[in-house]
């Protein structure tokens, strides 16, 4: 018991309890949504989900394994930042590949809003993690208040793509058949 009250991250557990939660509702609720979209009959339609709603699912998923790091119990700080660093290079190479699939995907032309939140911020996020894990032992206040930033960061891209794909899935479903969908 002693071990954890003297854990930097002991008092962040609310709040990795609030944002896990969260993420773990939102993965639920996107596996409805990816539902309805598959009544939705748009060929290409593959390369549109991996570049817009799979990484939706990744980083709801990220979130919840910030939160797992953030509340496990670690025997120091060295394999708590191994573990965020790994994730923060796993989201990068994730968030790269991303970049390029919405680039070559063809069923969708995105615009500045959708560059924006489905690349840069997902980007940014994965990022910010990395150099927090890297500086997590030098500036342990700082580098939790960035893993915190960056994993609501996360959580807030989701919420915005989830809710993004589902308008776009229920406006296209209200197309005539022919209609284009492009911007």
């Amino acid at each position: 018991m002693q071990q954890a009250v003297l854990s930097p991250f002991a008092a962040w557990e609310s709040f990795y309890v609030i944002i896990g939660s969260s993420a773990a509702v939102m993965i639920g609720l996107q596996f409805v949504v990816i539902t309805l979209s598959a009544e939705v009959n748009a060929p290409g339609g593959d390369s549109a989900i991996d570049a817009f709603s799979t990484p939706t699912i990744v980083h709801f998923c990220a979130v919840l394994l910030i939160a797992a790091i953030l509340s496990t119990p670690w025997p120091g700080l060295p394999s708590a930042d191994i573990a965020l660093g790994v994730c923060g290079v796993g989201g990068l190479a994730y968030a790269l590949i991303v970049l390029r699939r919405t680039r070559r995907q063809t069923v969708y032309v995105p615009v500045l809003e959708d560059w924006i939140w489905h690349n840069a911020l997902p980007l940014i996020a994965y990022a910010a993690l990395l150099l927090a894990a890297v500086l997590l032992q030098r500036y342990v206040a700082t580098s939790l208040f960035v893993i915190g930033g960056a994993a609501l960061l996360l959580l807030f891209v989701g919420i915005h793509n989830a809710w993004d794909g589902a308008i776009y899935i229920a406006l296209r479903r209200q197309r005539p058949e022919g209609r284009g969908d492009q911007n």
